[in-house]
């Protein structure tokens, strides 16, 4: 019960700009879904371009400039976890007719937007209250 109250209060006071990556989480699970592919190698692919990317991206935002930048751990694991979605979204969707992000099908656009929006009323009114 403690955690479901810790995941409310997380949900209920979300900034807009959170709201927007978990939408982009939202559009790529569904993607994810719908296109599917088990093979061992793109999912093998995408670590490795993750742990090379977000690594870059580690160090680019923490250690480059001239003082170090503390990030939390909830930043640091997005540099490595939007490298991964991005690397596997593109190879899902390779040859399956997407035009930038968007599925050649109406309704495999409608669904996804529809949960997101559903998603932001939700969160919210949950930090309305």
């Amino acid at each position: 019960m403690r955690v479901l109250r810790t995941l409310g209060r997380y949900f209920a006071h979300l900034r807009p700009a959170q709201r927007v990556l978990w939408c982009y989480l939202i559009w790529w699970l569904y993607v994810l879904v719908r296109c599917f592919d088990p093979s061992p190698l793109l999912w093998l692919s995408s670590l490795g371009i993750s742990a090379i990317v977000g690594t870059a991206l580690y160090l680019s935002t923490a250690h480059a400039g001239q003082t170090r930048v503390r990030l939390d751990r909830w930043q640091i694991a997005r540099l490595y976890v939007m490298p991964f979605c991005v690397s596997s979204f593109a190879a899902l969707i390779k040859g399956r007719g997407f035009i930038l992000v968007f599925h050649p099908s109406l309704r495999d656009n409608v669904v996804p937007a529809a949960l997101c929006a559903l998603f932001v009323a939700g969160t919210a009114a949950a930090g309305s209250d």
